[in-house]
């Protein structure tokens, strides 16, 4: 609550609007530049981006930024988050950028940093630029002369990601006769996401593939999974798969129309990896956020379920903590820490069609592995972000809604870290109280903080 740039995932808010300010980009390449500098040899730093208009502002002043402190900047230009998390370790540079607010409306834009191992920056990282961002005399560390960066467009960054896209289907496996609806949302994963498919064999039907720089995540993607819900039914597909504008969650529906998420995922990937002996250390990471029935499904078959914050990267730190390989969202963040640093929507739906493929059977056929406990989500907008504690009588209602549910219900009331909003979940076992709760818990935050 106390941060002043970074939220949940990287640093996100209104294009032209603080943080997202062109100068505030700038000075954040500075940063970057001065706390990744390569003392062996020349610093690089690889900068990707969605399909948003404003990406071009923060593209420029990241560069210049990074340039002004001697770093070389290679620019990849729209491709989705996860293949600038693969490209930078791939690539061997010092870090990775990428200029995205995600499933958020076009006229949002984000910044999020990778370190050179791919993963997403810690806690205290984030701190560090952010510190140096506000720091009046960090102005006079400059480079000048022929110590000035310089920066570069790659042409070929697509086709190394294709390449570590398809590497997750064995070698024996093609998607020939296998019929594909895939909504990109306008966004980072337009040209990628009918490519690889289509290289892979597949029969793709794409659509949310045209980006004019406002339309990404408009109607279209993740957000919007109806879109590929009908189309699969009108022309007999097979499956349909819906990204969000920066490729890094995946919704799908099965032949049969019926919506597949990210509990539904991580339980067929479970079992899977269980009865081939790669789940490492016998257990799955998810948030507070995962449905409770997956979690019983989980246990059920021996496998360890952890919780953590909501944010893949949080899920991540606890994955490498414990030594596990699979984890994952509801919202469809899955990461596979074998192939992954982050969570990747292409990369697991390829996955998933492979698994289809090598066991002849339909997407249907691996649904229905548990029953999931009701659930509701309650999105309440507010002025401004206030700690629970701070809400007045907020904890007495939540306390008293919990007793209501008893032991197979949950509570998880949070402020979004990258939207000026309050998230309100409720899950128990009756679909009326549920919602009561919820609409009560939604209307007392939106009339205490606005």
């Amino acid at each position: 609550m106390g941060k002043k740039l970074f939220g949940t995932d990287g640093i996100r808010g209104e294009a032209n609007i603080f943080p997202m300010l062109p100068e505030i980009a700038l000075q954040v390449g500075r940063a970057i530049g001065y706390l990744f500098k390569n003392d062996l040899s020349v610093s690089k730093v690889i900068i990707g981006k969605d399909t948003r208009l404003s990406g071009y502002i923060f593209e420029s002043a990241l560069v210049s930024g990074l340039c002004s402190m001697g770093v070389y900047t290679w620019l990849i230009g729209p491709l989705p988050t996860p293949a600038i998390a693969f490209l930078t370790k791939d690539m061997r540079a010092d870090a990775g950028i990428m200029i995205s607010a995600s499933h958020n409306p076009y006229y949002d834009n984000g910044i999020k940093i990778f370190g050179k191992d791919g993963y997403k920056l810690s806690d205290e990282l984030e701190e560090k630029i952010e510190k140096l961002v506000f720091d009046e005399n960090f102005s006079n560390i400059r480079y000048f002369k022929d110590q000035l960066g310089r920066a570069y467009r790659i042409k070929d960054a697509i086709g190394r990601y294709a390449i570590h896209l398809k590497s997750v289907v064995p070698s024996h496996i093609n998607f020939e006769g296998i019929k594909i609806v895939i909504d990109c949302a306008n966004g980072a994963a337009y040209q990628i996401g009918p490519l690889v498919l289509e290289e892979l064999g597949a029969n793709v039907i794409a659509i949310g593939c045209s980006p004019d720089g406002i339309n990404i995540n408009e109607n279209c993607g993740a957000l919007y999974p109806e879109n590929i819900k009908k189309l699969v039914l009108d022309l007999e597909a097979h499956l349909g798969i819906a990204l969000d504008g920066d490729g890094d969650r995946i919704v799908l529906v099965d032949e049969k129309g019926n919506l597949v998420d990210g509990d539904d995922l991580l339980a067929i990937f479970a079992i899977d990896f269980k009865n081939k002996n790669l789940l490492s250390n016998n257990t799955v990471v998810g948030t507070i956020m995962n449905n409770l029935g997956l979690e019983n499904f989980l246990i059920k078959n021996g496998i360890s379920f952890l919780r953590t914050s909501v944010g893949d990267r949080y899920v991540v730190q606890k994955m490498k903590e414990v030594n596990a390989i699979l984890g994952g969202e509801t919202s469809g963040h899955i990461i596979f820490l074998d192939k992954t640093t982050t969570g990747d929507g292409l990369l697991t739906g390829i996955r998933l069609i492979s698994l289809m493929k090598e066991k002849g059977k339909f997407l249907s056929e691996f649904l229905n592995l548990f029953e999931k406990f009701p659930q509701v989500i309650k999105n309440v907008k507010i002025k401004k972000k206030k700690s629970l504690e701070s809400i007045n009588g907020l904890l007495e209602k939540i306390k008293l809604a919990e007793s209501k549910l008893g032991k197979n219900g949950r509570i998880i009331v949070r402020p979004s870290g990258t939207e000026p909003k309050y998230r309100v979940m409720v899950e128990g076992e009756d679909p009326k109280l549920i919602e009561e709760i919820a609409d009560e818990l939604a209307e007392y935050i939106k009339i205490k903080l606005n």
